[in-house]
């Protein structure tokens, strides 16, 4: 995938196919320690310990349509091929957090890309699941909630082209131009 931001549709696709009604994404960058941490933390229905040693390979899925999950492990790989870390926590019932801390100096990191395009991908293929997006940059902090959204429109529903094409503005505007690293 040729943008982070593809990669964050992705694994929130496999929380919303876990029955998350919340999904947190951040993106945090530091500068100055050469740092930029992405994480996807959901409340879905969680891993047991067993799959969750497993799921790094990408032979295993809970997938029924096909017999291939490439979303983690290709995550994993990155964080891995940028001089990162990678982590990820899972407790059955309760829910997953993915962490992938980037070099961000890393000839390999790909661009963060199009967030503003992949909240609005995630809110139209689940209008029901609840969105938080938190970006930092140094001393810079924006913070998305959809729930906080869907009480300023209340009737209005979150999937209205004119809500959608508002939240893609509004996301782009405040990523302060950072659509790159």
């Amino acid at each position: 995938m040729k943008e982070l931001a593809l990669y964050i549709l992705d694994l929130s696709q496999n929380s919303i196919r876990a029955g998350a009604k919340n999904i947190y994404i951040e993106i945090n960058i530091d500068t100055s320690k050469d740092m930029l941490k992405v994480s996807i933390e959901d409340d879905g229905c969680g891993m047991n310990e067993k799959f969750l040693k497993k799921v790094t390979d990408p032979f295993i899925t809970t997938r029924k349509e096909r017999k291939v999950g490439l979303g983690i492990p290709l995550f994993k790989e990155l964080v891995q091929l940028c001089g990162g870390n990678f982590e990820i926590f899972s407790e059955e019932g309760k829910g997953t957090k993915i962490i992938g801390t980037f070099k961000l100096s890393s000839v390999d990191l790909v661009p963060i890309g199009d967030m503003a395009s992949t909240i609005v991908s995630l809110i139209l293929s689940a209008p029901e699941v609840d969105i938080v997006y938190k970006y930092n940059k140094d001393n810079y902090e924006f913070l998305f909630d959809t729930k906080e959204l869907k009480k300023i429109i209340r009737e209005v529903n979150i999937n209205d082209i004119k809500v959608l094409n508002w939240i893609k503005e509004y996301v782009k505007e405040n990523m302060k131009g950072d659509m790159e690293v």
